[in-house]
């Protein structure tokens, strides 16, 4: 690896660790309050009637589970840990606006419950986009164009 482009990396390093430190001294969120969350959250997700049995072919919820505090861990600290594909895992389930809107639903009272206030909109900001760039997605591969319509949702 060159000078640079290891100088380059650390930089980066750097910033991100900075974006983190700021991210949670804002918000409060530790691995902890991230495992809380997911694990409410699916555990009702689960139990939901439109959105269980599109999670019924989950077949080891510990390691999904395990999957889901890392990519969280990912998107509100930067960790890097998770290192998969959500959006190639969720398109082949066609899913629709109702499926993204009950996930929301559902996931905003439990970061409600779960997380103080300036941590909660942070989960929900970052879910809202996910949620509307997935539905984008699934819209695209279905043949339909689809707007976001979540990211202004009050």
């Amino acid at each position: 690896m060159s000078d640079r482009l290891k100088a380059e990396r650390e930089a980066a390093a750097a910033r991100r660790s900075l974006l983190t430190q700021d991210a949670i001294e804002r918000t409060g969120i530790t691995e902890e309050m991230i495992g809380e969350l997911v694990t409410r959250f699916y555990g009702r997700v689960r139990e939901d009637a439109l959105l269980g049995p599109v999670f019924a072919t989950v077949q080891n919820w510990d390691e999904h589970l395990a999957k889901l505090r890392d990519f969280w861990s990912s998107v509100v600290l930067m960790s890097g840990r998770y290192h998969g594909s959500p959006m190639r895992a969720h398109l082949p389930l066609n899913l629709v606006g109702d499926h993204f809107d009950r996930w929301l639903d559902l996931f905003e009272q439990t970061a409600r419950e779960v997380c103080p206030p300036a941590a909660a909109a942070l989960f929900i900001d970052k879910a809202r986009r996910i949620a509307d760039s997935f539905e984008m997605a699934s819209a695209t591969v279905a043949g339909r164009i689809a707007s976001p319509r979540h990211v202004l949702r009050s």
